[in-house]
C-alpha cells in the first residue's frame, strides 16, 4: 500500500522575514566597504524573496497534485483480489479516520453545514425471527451486504430442508453491490451465502475462520473456484464504494466474531453482529471496548444491536464456566459412557470437552457431518488443539470400554436428521443408547425448538439413559449479551439512533426499552421488520419504503420451487390424507370402460372400510353417468363434480375432508 506523505506547507505570511536594516549602519573603522556590501546584499535578498514566493506557489500546486495522485493510488490498493488457486488473500490492515465521516457537532461546525446524503438500510432477514440474517446498506450509487444466513424449518414446513432469504432485491440491484461482509461463521449468518453467490458473484469479506467455513460450503456446492473470498482481521478497513467498513473484535460462541463500523458520507453505523462481553474468553481475546468507545466519542449515527437475550437481566456467564461444569459432570458419570450434544460451530465448547476428556483419560469420537467438518477446519487453522491420539473414528467406539469414551454429537436442537435424534430413536448405525449412557445436552433450545428437544429427551430417558439438559446444571452459557451488556454497548457507542435487530418481536421490543433506559430519545428508536427500508440522515430516521423480502424454501436440490401452495397441500395430505378416483371412458360413446376405482392413502384403511369405499365407487359411477347423459364432455367439469360429490360424502361419513384427486383417461 502506498504510504501517504504528509508535509505542512508554510504560507509566505508565516515565513520568517529577512531582517534588513533600513537605517544607519554602524561599522568599525576601515570597514566602509563591508557596510556597502551589506546594503547591496539586502537589495538582492528582497528580489530573491519575491522570486521564492512565486516559486513556492508553483511548488504547492505540484504537491497538491502529487497528494491527489497518492490518494488515488491508496484507493486502488484497498481492494484485494482473493480466491486465486483456492487461496484466500488478506485485506490490508489500516486504521484510519475518513475526513468527511461522522455526525458529531464538531464535524458539522468544521464543514459549515450538515451532510444531507441519506443512508438506507433494507432488512432482508433477521427481524421478528431468529435466523436468516441479511442486511443491505445503500448510500448514493453504492450498496453493500452484511451476512447471508439461513433458518431451519419449523414443524409447519413439511418436507422443507432449509429456509433462506429472498434475494430478489439483491439481484435487481446487482450492479450496485460492492461486496458482502460476514460477521461470523454461524449458519444463521453464512448458511445462505452459497445460494446467493450462485445468482450474483460479489466479493466476500470475513475473518480467517469465517472464510474457512465458507470455503467448505462453497466447495460442497461446486462454486469455490468462481468466488472471490477475502480474509480480513479485526482492525482492518474494507473499502466498498463510498463505504468504509472497519472490523471490531467481539466475543461470541465461535472464534473470530466481529462487529462492523460502517462509515459512509451520512455517518457511522455500528452493527454489533452476535456478541457478548466475556472477560475470560477461551480464545484470550476480550471484546474491543476501547475501539467501540472511541467510535462513540467520534460520533455514531446509529447502532444496530443484537436482541437475542434482551429479556434476560444481568450479564451472560463466561464460557469458562461450562468447562468447570464439564469436569464435575464427567467425574459424576462414574464409569458410564458420556455423550455430549452441542452446536457444531461452538468450537470453544468442543475444545473444553476435549480438554476434560484428556485429563480423565477418555478418548473422543465425533458424530455428525457438520461437526466433523467444523472441527477439521478449526484444527487445520489452529483454532482448536487436539492432543495426538485422543480423537478416534465413530466406527471404532466398540473397541474401547464405556468409561474411556466421550462422544460429541450434533442434535442439541432436536433436529430430526441430527445424530442425537437418530440415537434416541434407535436409527443411528454406530451408536445405540443404553442404560449405561450419561447424556449431556449442552445447549438451550432456540425459540420454537422446545418441543423437538423435549421429544428427544423423552426418548433418551425411555432407553434408560440419564440426561442432563437445559438448566439442570451450568452445561451451557449463551453467546449473546444480556441486558447489562446491551446497555454497556449503547452507553459507550452513544448512538443518535437505535435499531434493535436479531430477534423476535418480544426481543426487539425489550431491547428498545433498554435503549430508552440509557437515555436514547423514543423518537430516535425504530423497530423495523423484514422487507422494510429505513432511511437515516443527521436530522431524522424513518421507514422510507418496502423492498421484496420473505422466505425461500430449499427442498433437496430445489430452491424456491416449494411455495405456500405446495406447503398447504402437504399439510392437508398430512392431516386428512388422499383419495384418488380413476376411470377410463370411451371417447366416442362416453361409456365407462374401466372403473371407477377409489384408492385411499392416509385417509382410511381400505380393508376395514370396504362399505365406505363401495359407496364412493357407486357415487362416482352415478356422477359420470349423469355427465354423459347431459352430454358434458368437458373433463374439467366432470372432475370438479366428482371431487365435490365424493368430498361431501366423506365429510358426511367421517367429518374429515381428504384431498380428492380424480383421474379420467380417454380411449
Amino acid at each position: 500500500m502506498v504510504k501517504k506523505k504528509t508535509e505542512r506547507l508554510i504560507p509566505q505570511s508565516d515565513q520568517p522575514k529577512k531582517q534588513i536594516s533600513r537605517g544607519k549602519v554602524t561599522v568599525p573603522k576601515n570597514s566602509k566597504q563591508n557596510a556597502l556590501s551589506i546594503e547591496k546584499n539586502g537589495l538582492e535578498n528582497r528580489k530573491t524573496a519575491k522570486k521564492q514566493t512565486s516559486g513556492k506557489k508553483n511548488s504547492a500546486g505540484q504537491k497538491k497534485q502529487n497528494t491527489q495522485k497518492t490518494k488515488n493510488q491508496n484507493s486502488k490498493t484497498q481492494q484485494r483480489s482473493v480466491q486465486k488457486n483456492n487461496t484466500s488473500k488478506s485485506v490490508k490492515s489500516e486504521r484510519k479516520q475518513p475526513k468527511t465521516n461522522g455526525n458529531t457537532k464538531g464535524q458539522g461546525k468544521r464543514r459549515g453545514k450538515k451532510n444531507k446524503v441519506p443512508l438506507k438500510i433494507a432488512f432482508l432477514g433477521g427481524l421478528n425471527e431468529v435466523g436468516k440474517n441479511m442486511t443491505l446498506y445503500e448510500c448514493g450509487d453504492d450498496m453493500m451486504l452484511v451476512d447471508c444466513g439461513l433458518e431451519f424449518p419449523d414443524t409447519e414446513m413439511l418436507g422443507v430442508d432449509l429456509v433462506i432469504p429472498d434475494f430478489t432485491y439483491v439481484t435487481e440491484n446487482a450492479s450496485k453491490i460492492r461486496g458482502i461482509v460476514i460477521t461470523h461463521g454461524h449458519e444463521d449468518h453464512i448458511g445462505g451465502l452459497a445460494y446467493l453467490l450462485k445468482q450474483i458473484n460479489i466479493p466476500v469479506y470475513g475473518t480467517r475462520l469465517t472464510i474457512g467455513l465458507i470455503e467448505g460450503k462453497l466447495k460442497e456446492h461446486g462454486i469455490l473456484n468462481q468466488c472471490s473470498l477475502n480474509v480480513a482481521k479485526p482492525g482492518d478497513h474494507i473499502k466498498l464504494g463510498c463505504f468504509d467498513v472497519e472490523l471490531i473484535h467481539v466475543n461470541h460462541s465461535i472464534p473470530d466474531a466481529v462487529a462492523l463500523a460502517i462509515k459512509s458520507p451520512a455517518g457511522t453505523v455500528i452493527q454489533t453482529g452476535d456478541f457478548k462481553i466475556d472477560t475470560t474468553p477461551i480464545d484470550g481475546g476480550v471484546i474491543d471496548i476501547a475501539r467501540l468507545s472511541q467510535l462513540g466519542t467520534e460520533g455514531v449515527l446509529a447502532l444496530l444491536s443484537d436482541s437475542t437475550n434482551a429479556a434476560k437481566p444481568g450479564f451472560t456467564e463466561s464460557e469458562r464456566k461450562v468447562g468447570e461444569t464439564f469436569e464435575t459432570q464427567f467425574r459424576k458419570a462414574n464409569g458410564r459412557r458420556l455423550i455430549v450434544a452441542t452446536f457444531a460451530s461452538n468450537i470453544h465448547r468442543v475444545q473444553q470437552i476435549i480438554d476434560v476428556a484428556e485429563s480423565l483419560g477418555r478418548k473422543v469420537a465425533l458424530s455428525g457431518r457438520s461437526l466433523e467438518n467444523v472441527v477439521s477446519i478449526a484444527a487445520e487453522m489452529g483454532y482448536i488443539r487436539i492432543p495426538e491420539g485422543i480423537l478416534i473414528g465413530i466406527d471404532s467406539i466398540n473397541r474401547y470400554p464405556a468409561d474411556k469414551l466421550v462422544i460429541i454429537t450434533t442434535g442439541s436442537q432436536g433436529e430430526p436428521m441430527s445424530a442425537l435424534y437418530r440415537m434416541a430413536f434407535s436409527e443411528h448405525r454406530r451408536v445405540a443408547i443404553c442404560p449405561n449412557d450419561y447424556v449431556i445436552i449442552s445447549a438451550t433450545p432456540i425459540p420454537g425448538n422446545e418441543k423437538m428437544v423435549g421429544k428427544v429427551v423423552d426418548e433418551l430417558l425411555k432407553q434408560g439413559a440419564e440426561v442432563v439438559y437445559e438448566k439442570m446444571y451450568d452445561v451451557h452459557v449463551s453467546g449473546h449479551a444480556c441486558q447489562e451488556e446491551l446497555k454497556i454497548m449503547m452507553s459507550i457507542t452513544k448512538p443518535k439512533y437505535f435499531i434493535p435487530v436479531h430477534g423476535e418481536q418480544k426481543h426487539l421490543r425489550k431491547n428498545a426499552g433498554l435503549a430508552k433506559s440509557v437515555g436514547i430519545p423514543p423518537q430516535n428508536i425504530l423497530i423495523a421488520d423484514n422487507g422494510k427500508e429505513v432511511e437515516l440522515t443527521e436530522d431524522k430516521i424513518r421507514i422510507s419504503g418496502d423492498v421484496p423480502a420473505g422466505m425461500v424454501f430449499v427442498d433437496g436440490s430445489g430452491v424456491g420451487d416449494v411455495g405456500s401452495v405446495v406447503l398447504r397441500d402437504r399439510k392437508r395430505l398430512a392431516e386428512d390424507g388422499l383419495i384418488i378416483i380413476v376411470a377410463t371412458i370411451d371417447k366416442e360413446t362416453g361409456d365407462v370402460l374401466s372403473g371407477p376405482e377409489v384408492v385411499s392413502r392416509g385417509f382410511i384403511y381400505v380393508r376395514e372400510s370396504e362399505q365406505l369405499i363401495e359407496k364412493a365407487r357407486r357415487l362416482c359411477d352415478s356422477v359420470i353417468a349423469d355427465c354423459m347423459f347431459e352430454r358434458v364432455r368437458d373433463w374439467s367439469t366432470v372432475k370438479n363434480r366428482l371431487r365435490d360429490e365424493v368430498s361431501h360424502l366423506m365429510y358426511h361419513e367421517t367429518k374429515r375432508s381428504p384431498m380428492i384427486l380424480p383421474v379420467i383417461m380417454e380411449i
